[in-house]
């Protein structure tokens, strides 16, 4: 018989365990941990500048800047690729990190096998706001925001020990709701472009709630507290 050997090369600090459901490996991280850019991982990135194949794009601050292919979006061609500029945000996903000499690591906006932007949402980031969470809160918050976070609800009716979304949920259908877009880098989109003239406090508040949350370590409970006190004094909720 044929053994496969695999050698482990050691990026980042943290406790490696063992899936043996999953037949592999997970890696713990502290959550206020400066974030590094991993294969596959979904980012909001900044453009920085663009050249002619790629936009260039900021991750982290600490990490050398990620290049966009400018037809790496659904549908894209030379007429009808998006025309970003610097500031403009994207919803990414790490596509490979260069490992070789000189080699840039680089983002998509599809899914390479399908070329859709694929999970939904992939691509310009227009209006809304951006605010910035501890690492650790971004990976909480992108499983509590998955499709499949209800099966994983706790008896709390929280996931990953949140219940923040939910209760803005709940609260802010009234205001036609709101979408989110999660970076494994610590930034977190919000925007309620259906709110009307509560859009823009609406958004603030979520933002407002997302932030304490990650900062006080509030248990679910005072998660839903949180969310009625910021949307009655940002006069959100009538």
């Amino acid at each position: 018989s044929h053994t496969t050997t695999h050698v482990l090369s050691t990026t980042q600090p943290g406790i490696l365990s063992t899936d043996h459901k999953r037949n592999g490996l997970s890696m713990q991280t502290p959550p206020n941990r400066r974030y590094i850019p991993t294969a596959n991982d979904l980012v909001i990135a900044q453009v920085h500048h663009s050249s002619p194949d790629y936009f260039h794009c900021v991750v982290t601050p600490q990490a050398p800047q990620l290049l966009l292919g400018q037809l790496s979006f659904e549908g894209a061609s030379k007429k009808t690729r998006p025309m970003l500029k610097g500031g403009d945000l994207v919803y990414a996903r790490v596509l490979s990190m260069g490992m070789g000499p000189g080699a840039e690591a680089e983002l998509t906006c599809v899914n390479p096998a399908t070329g859709k932007a694929e999970p939904g949402g992939l691509g310009p980031l227009t209006g809304g706001m951006v605010f910035d969470v501890s690492v650790g809160m971004a990976a909480r918050l992108m499983r509590a925001s998955s499709s499949s976070s209800a099966a994983a609800e706790d008896e709390d009716g929280a996931v990953a020990g949140l219940a923040v979304l939910g209760e803005l949920g709940k609260k802010l259908e009234k205001v036609g709701g709101f979408e989110i877009a999660v970076g494994r880098n610590g930034k977190v989109w919000v925007d309620c472009a259906n709110g009307g003239d509560s859009a823009v406090k609406a958004t603030v508040a979520i933002g407002r709630c997302l932030t304490a949350i990650d900062e006080l370590g509030l248990a679910p409970a005072d998660q839903r507290k949180l969310v009625s006190r910021v949307l009655r004094e940002m006069k959100v909720e009538s």
